[in-house]
């Protein structure tokens, strides 16, 4: 879970960054991408708990 809020909070500050000053456009880029990648980390953890759980 630290990781998840680490790399949401590093997204989000950099799309800050990179939308706030003029020439940092490519920042917000990989801020976008960074909290896409977040997201897709969330939900492959999520399904590989959920399968982990014994049947019954």
């Amino acid at each position: 879970m630290v990781l998840f809020l680490t790399l949401l909070a590093a997204g989000i500050a950099l799309v800050a960054v990179g939308a706030a000053v003029d020439g940092l456009l490519h920042l917000a880029s990989i801020g976008v991408l960074l909290l896409v990648a977040d997201l897709l980390y969330l939900a492959v953890r999520s399904l590989w708990r959920s399968t982990r759980r014994p049947a019954g």
